[in-house]
């Protein structure tokens, strides 16, 4: 599994084997999430998350948000479409 970013202890993750609609992993903490990246333009939309707090899923938002276009590159890179 790709690692895409690392931020305050977080990994963001592409896996090489998952499906549509392109989305990343966010790992650390005790806690994932799950973010759709609705790529090309955005915006991210969570998923599903275990183990994260509202406000830390809105700080990590806040920082892929800005992200945006190398994620759904990189999803492209591993899986073509989005």
């Amino acid at each position: 599994m790709p690692t895409l970013l690392r931020f305050i202890g977080l990994r963001v993750v592409i896996y090489p084997n998952d499906h549509r609609p392109a989305h990343v992993h966010v790992k650390g903490a005790g806690g994932e999430a799950v973010f759709l990246l609705n790529c090309p333009g955005g915006p991210l939309e969570l998923r599903e998350s275990y183990g994260f707090k509202l406000a830390e899923l809105r700080r990590i938002e806040a920082m892929l948000t800005p992200e945006l276009a190398v994620l759904c590159a990189a999803w492209s890179r591993h899986h073509g479409d989005f």
